[in-house]
């Protein structure tokens, strides 16, 4: 059969409330232009983020009456954590509430000021929380992870040659660890291969440098190598998954993706010191090792969630519908990120917008158009997200995306066709549309609560104002 269908049905339901644009015009002033800012509840398809956004099954929501709430030494732990260590065998396994948490703590013990810790790109949080120590966050993914147009199939590669010149520049001794994001989320949602993730340990192992995985779209990424890599075509995903952490010291993961659930995350490495360190911080910041923020109920998803998330039938399904969604943008000539990423489609705003300069921030202008015409929320990734740099001064980001995170088990096949067809209006409208000024930010992540002004409505602001001047002589 050429038809794919969700392997799941559905139990229940949640209702959508459908406002029309003189109310959204109305949403978006309040919330200064910032999608952040909108109450969900007036979101149509709510697409900003695959973060936590996940509809459990039957079976996680049986496994969570089973949660045991004690303090210390939970049963719940002792399965999260062997469902854990059965996909990643770390010899410490740390449980957080969500992902940032196990970089906050991470970063904490091992950065600081005249350190670098390396990535094929770092996600925002992550950047953050490493720049929040004095450390500097470098990006060294593969010239094709910065071209959208690009078809390389593993796009999120790390490039080993930048690696390996970088350590020589800096000196070992001043990078504490290697990451590896799979899949490379700023990049477009963009897989790395196994051969790349064994030349990247070559490297690491050459100048004892420890390599951590930000593992949150583990099973996408192992998924992918399946489909794409020489040699692992009849490789199952679990084998691949475990090979992948083979390769690996350590890992952050947030819970909230390839975990299927709402909420948790965990650290995870073989280092006893920096684990003993880690776990100190943890009681001070999170709560005992055994339960680390999350309550025993949360532990019970995750066990769970991490034997679906590696169903070949569920990850089948999961790609086939995000490249649904990416052929039928490509078809009605919007440019996106090629090939479609595992959780999210990328469009190419700034190539989609060549009018709005990068400084006017064509992504967050096209994710505006978005939610004004129809609803739909998503995520600018772009210079808003990553244009201010740690001197102060703001540039262009390498591109200028708009990502469309896809929930897991969230959307019927008529969801995302009611986005295709919204894009496709707006694209044969493109040119009306305007860039944004930011006329208020925080000093760290930015894109989280700052507020914008149209271009376009300042301008008509002078016009009134012109006008009325007029009028008053």
């Amino acid at each position: 059969m050429k038809t794919i269908i969700e392997p799941f049905r559905i139990k229940s339901v949640e209702p959508i409330r459908m406002t029309n644009r003189a109310e959204r015009l109305a949403f978006l002033e309040n919330a200064h232009y910032n999608l952040f800012a909108l109450d969900s509840e007036n979101v149509i398809i709510d697409l900003l983020t695959d973060s936590g956004t996940s509809s459990m099954s039957a079976n996680q929501w049986a496994a969570m009456m089973r949660g045991d709430e004690s303090y210390a030494g939970s049963p719940s732990y002792d399965r999260f954590h062997k469902a854990v260590h059965e996909l990643m065998p770390f010899t410490n396994i740390i449980p957080t509430h969500q992902g940032r948490a196990a970089e906050k703590i991470l970063f904490s013990i091992i950065g600081g000021k005249g350190k670098y810790i390396l990535n094929n790109t770092h996600f925002d949080t992550t950047r953050a929380n490493i720049e929040y120590t004095g450390a500097e966050a470098i990006d060294l993914v593969i010239a094709e992870g910065k071209i959208p147009s690009s078809e390389h199939p593993f796009k999120g590669n790390m490039d080993i040659e930048k690696l390996e010149a970088f350590i020589k520049e800096k000196g070992a001794e001043n990078i504490p660890l290697v990451m590896l994001t799979i899949t490379n989320n700023s990049g477009g949602g963009q897989p790395v291969s196994m051969e790349n993730i064994k030349q990247t340990k070559y490297i690491c192992m050459k100048y004892d440098i420890p390599l951590f995985m930000d593992a949150c779209r583990f099973a996408e990424n192992a998924w992918f190598i399946k489909m794409r890599e020489p040699g692992y075509e009849n490789v199952p995903v679990k084998t691949i998954v475990q090979e992948i952490f083979s390769y690996a010291d350590g890992c952050t993961m947030s819970a909230k993706k390839d975990a299927l659930v709402n909420m948790g995350g965990w650290l995870a490495m073989n280092n006893p010191v920096w684990a003993e360190a880690a776990r100190n911080l943890l009681i001070l910041t999170e709560g005992f090792p055994t339960y680390g923020g999350l309550a025993g109920r949360d532990l019970e998803a995750i066990a769970t969630g991490l034997t679906e998330v590696i169903d070949e039938d569920y990850l089948h399904y999961r790609i086939s519908s995000t490249q649904y969604l990416a052929s039928h943008l490509t078809a009605a000539g919007i440019p996106i990120v090629k090939p479609a990423g595992g959780h999210a489609v990328y469009i190419d705003a700034r190539n989609m917008l060549p009018h709005i300069t990068p400084l006017q921030y064509p992504g967050q202008a096209l994710a505006v158009e978005m939610y004004l015409h129809a609803g739909i929320r998503a995520c600018e990734i772009g210079t808003v997200m990553f244009g201010m740099q740690a001197n102060g001064q703001e540039q262009a980001a390498p591109m200028d995306l708009v990502r469309l995170a896809i929930p897991r088990r969230v959307y019927t096949q008529s969801h995302i066709d009611y986005v295709i067809e919204a894009l496709t209006e707006i694209n044969q409208n493109k040119q009306d549309l305007s860039g944004l000024k930011i006329i208020w930010q925080p000093k760290q992540l930015r894109h989280f609560s700052a507020r914008f002004l149209p271009l376009d409505a300042q301008e008509k602001q002078k016009e009134n104002f012109v006008k009325a001047f007029a009028v008053s002589q």
